[in-house]
């Protein structure tokens, strides 16, 4: 393990709920991770308690197996040899290319720091430039340089915070890419904070979802996505609702058909779904759930007996982002090839296709459950 961060907590002075609390995470050498939540979920504070400029309250950072934080001890943060990249890009704008890129190198001899510059400049596919001066450079080129800067006196880490968010979207995406091949190829193991979870996907291997201090989900992408651990992670992740539903029986193991024991069904109003569970059943039969439906779980099918009406639709090119109402007025989502257009308040066949089922209980019966064991506990403590 490279990167370890072991139930972190971070507090500030006149903030009554902890800024980062209990988190845990682990990077692997040369992988690529990335925090993603609401503002002021903690993903800046985490990151600058791993950077060394936020002290931690709390728990343990551990680096190539090298104590950072914790346990009395706390390694300054230019002893950590971790390299970091700004929204801003922060580069000396009295200063050129070469300048910029070199600045960190300063004890190394001349002829050295010049090979690794050109080194830096041919590696974000820049050479040629440096003798140019920031403002003479597109932002996503500033962002390059900022990067490759970060990355000249090889770093043991790379934080990155917010990199993309200063771009237009068409570069944001692009310049992701560009970004996770650099760090690939030069084996650098990153941990990047974003608002974008399109962004966080493109970039990392590993992704974690954190809300008010606490990291809901430390997974991969598509884990994520599919496999969400919590309720605050599939409603924040991805396109899709939770469509209310109630739990039937598990069904028996169907004859000559392997790894069906186990299965869930959930009768909803778009019809009957069944499929392994992704998460423990503790509810018994015919308890409300809500199921996770992604957009892509839902499809066009004129032949299907049930219908949707069509609410809201946003054009994508290869495809419509459909909003739709079932006939109770439950909505879904649905992703629909664009030479399917229908129009808004069209009646449309759907279809739900979906193997692994995520359930959580309902909010209602959440609540209510929460009720009675409040009640209870009062009870308690009255006699």
């Amino acid at each position: 393990m490279f990167l370890e961060v072991e139930h972190l907590s971070i507090r500030y002075p006149r903030t009554p709920s902890a800024a980062v609390d209990d988190v845990s995470l682990r990077l692997q050498p040369g992988e690529l991770g990335a925090l993603i939540g609401p503002s002021g979920s903690g993903k800046t504070s985490l990151l600058r308690a791993v950077a060394g400029l936020e002290p931690a309250q709390a728990g343990r950072i551990r680096l190539a197996g090298a104590l950072l934080e914790g346990d009395g001890i706390r390694v300054a943060a230019e002893g950590r040899r971790i390299g970091m990249v700004f929204q801003d890009f922060a580069l000396f704008p009295h200063l050129d290319v070469a300048a910029n890129i070199g600045f960190g190198l300063r004890g190394m001899a001349r002829s050295q720091r010049e090979q690794v510059v050109t080194a830096m400049l041919e590696l974000v596919g820049l050479s040629g430039s440096g003798g140019k001066f920031p403002h003479q450079l597109s932002g996503g080129q500033q962002q390059r340089i900022a990067l490759a800067r970060a990355l000249a006196p090889q770093p043991r880490l790379l934080l990155l915070d917010e990199p993309f968010s200063s771009l237009d979207v068409e570069l944001r995406e692009r310049l992701a890419h560009d970004v996770r091949d650099i760090l690939k190829r030069t084996g650098t193991t990153a941990l990047m904070v974003t608002h974008d979870q399109m962004e966080a996907f493109a970039v990392a291997d590993v992704v974690g979802v954190m809300r008010q201090g606490r990291l809901e989900q430390w997974d991969s992408p598509y884990a994520l996505y599919h496999r969400p651990a919590t309720r605050f992670a599939a409603d924040f992740i991805g396109h899709g609702v939770l469509l209310q539903g109630t739990l039937m029986q598990t069904s028996a193991p169907a004859s000559g058909r392997d790894g069906s024991e186990g299965e869930i069904e959930v009768q909803t109003a778009a019809g009957l779904l069944r499929g392994m569970p992704l998460h423990d059943q503790p509810l018994p039969a015919n308890a409300q759930v809500d199921v996770l439906l992604r957009a892509d779980d839902v499809m066009h099918d004129d032949a299907s007996p049930f219908k949707a009406r069509v609410v809201r639709k946003s054009f994508r090119g290869a495809e419509f982002l459909y909003t739709l109402a079932l006939e109770n007025g439950q909505q879904l989502l649905s992703l629909v090839p664009s030479h399917h257009d229908h129009a808004v308040g069209e009646w449309i066949g759907i279809r739900l296709d979906v193997t692994h089922l995520v359930t959580f209980p309902s909010m209602e019966s959440s609540l209510a459950a929460a009720l009675e064991a409040g009640t209870a506990s009062a009870g308690v403590l009255t006699r």
